[in-house]
């Protein structure tokens, strides 16, 4: 039956596409907060919250078996060494440069599928790559040298990349809830243990919010940008190759832009509009343009191995 899997393939692009204006707007909500709490501190108590946001969300119904517990554990150890590399490249490098190294998943993760996997990935897909990298590096870059923080920015690029690669391979439609809970639980481990390490920036343990606008910024990136992203990209990726998923999460900084347009008084420049399109771009060649082809079966070598769950499917 052709129409449940095209249907299957809009709603994880919308997933996608809803995860990544999330992610998008924290940049414009985020943006003050860290002047007066430590990031490590700020990463701890967010997804400290997204694991109580989703433990009261799924209640009763959470079903935990141990796949799905290893899965979830190997699955937030990589996400979460992730976010404490970027942090800490973040602190010895410019915004605009950790923005655009760390995008470079984009890039890695069909390399990593290619190398790791001997997986093959389709023309299309190193082409919108390629774009989706320049309108990343046109949206943000305005120069940089390689230094220590640039150095840690790339290792947490690749380690979202494997994130995004092993989330490919792990996740299974209906264990989106179950392996998001472990996945967030095992983030706000690692971000703690990050926080409360001697030299962090901490100084005395974990430092919370001091106004009750702090904490319902903090309570915004836990619940709309930690736990209901968690779950949206669990489940999309259980129906999309890890590599034009990465493509359009490449979306990100374009609804980042946005955002700073729109409420951030920032004033719409040529870069954005030029990175945008070609980010833009990029996700039609990977996402939308074979729906255009929707009545020619893909041919074997073109697809990256299916998601656990798939792989027998038509």
């Amino acid at each position: 039956m052709p129409s449940s899997p095209a249907r299957g393939e809009w709603g994880a692009l919308t997933a996608l596409l809803v995860m990544t204006a999330a992610w998008g707007s924290t940049f414009f909500v985020i943006h003050d907060l860290l002047t007066r709490l430590p990031v490590t501190d700020m990463l701890a108590l967010r997804f400290a919250m997204a694991t109580v946001a989703l433990l009261l969300f799924t209640g009763r119904r959470l079903r935990l078996t141990r796949t799905t517990i290893r899965s979830g554990v190997v699955l937030g150890l990589l996400y979460g060494v992730a976010q404490v590399l970027q942090t800490v490249g973040l602190a010895h490098t410019a915004a605009s440069v950790s923005g655009f190294l760390t995008g470079l998943y984009v890039v890695a993760t069909p390399l990593l599928a290619a190398v790791l996997l001997r997986a093959r990935v389709p023309p299309t897909t190193w082409l919108a790559t390629g774009l989706a990298t320049v309108g990343l590096g046109v949206l943000s870059l305005h120069g940089f040298s390689l230094g220590y923080g640039e150095l840690l920015t790339i290792a947490s690029a690749l380690v979202y990349a494997a994130h995004i690669l092993v989330m490919g391979r792990l996740s299974a439609p209906g264990e989106a809830l179950g392996l998001s809970v472990v996945q967030v639980a095992t983030i706000t481990l690692v971000c703690t243990v990050a926080a409360c390490w001697p030299g962090s920036g901490s100084g005395a343990g974990l430092q919370l919010p001091t106004s009750g606008q702090d904490w319902l910024i903090v309570a915004y990136l836990g619940v709309v940008a930690g736990a209901l992203t968690m779950v949206l990209q669990t489940w999309a990726q259980a129906r999309v190759e890890p590599a034009r998923a990465a493509v359009v999460m490449a979306m990100e900084p374009v609804w980042a832009a946005a955002f700073a347009v729109a409420f951030g008084g920032e004033r719409l420049t040529t870069r954005m509009v030029t990175g945008g399109v070609a980010i833009l771009t990029a996700m039609y060649l990977v996402e939308l343009a074979p729906h255009r082809r929707r009545g020619r079966p893909p041919a074997a070598d073109e697809e990256i191995p299916a998601p656990r769950g798939q792989e027998s499917s038509p």
